[in-house]
């Protein structure tokens, strides 16, 4: 286990990194197969504990995933765009850090999707694991 930082706060984060690459051969990223179904799920997540703005969303995904995860402005804004059609997030423009940017938040209904989100996917990565826990 190691300390990595998270807006200034500390929290012990397992060291997967070479698990993953052992029992999975995956390289250092992702493949974009894994990714692509999950994106949503990391944004709601990224901004599940306060507003952001795009680079702030791409920066914490890439901190979090350990440099796994390296999402576009190409793919961040549309998807960020589809978020906020289907009222999961709000915009607002704001320029009192000296810029202005466009900050995004997670609604209320964001949040039940988000809940919603993560419990399925415990369930999905732990059948997953028993799958190929069989192959090792």
């Amino acid at each position: 286990m190691r300390s990595v930082p998270d807006h200034g706060a500390i929290y012990e984060a397992p060291d997967i990194r070479d698990e993953c690459v052992r029992v999975l051969g995956m390289s250092e990223k992702f493949q974009s197969d894994l990714l692509r179904g999950s994106l949503g799920l990391m944004v709601l997540s990224v901004l599940a504990t306060e507003p952001k703005y795009g680079y702030l969303i791409q920066k914490r995904l890439n901190l979090a995933s350990e440099g796994r995860v390296k999402l576009r402005a190409g793919t961040l804004y549309p998807l960020l765009h589809r978020l906020e059609a289907e009222n999961l997030i709000r915009s607002r423009w704001d320029s009192s850090t000296g810029r202005r940017r466009k900050w995004y938040e997670i609604t209320a209904k964001g949040k039940k999707q988000l809940a919603s989100q993560v419990g399925q996917w415990q369930v999905y990565a732990d059948c997953v694991s028993r799958l190929i826990a069989a192959v090792e």
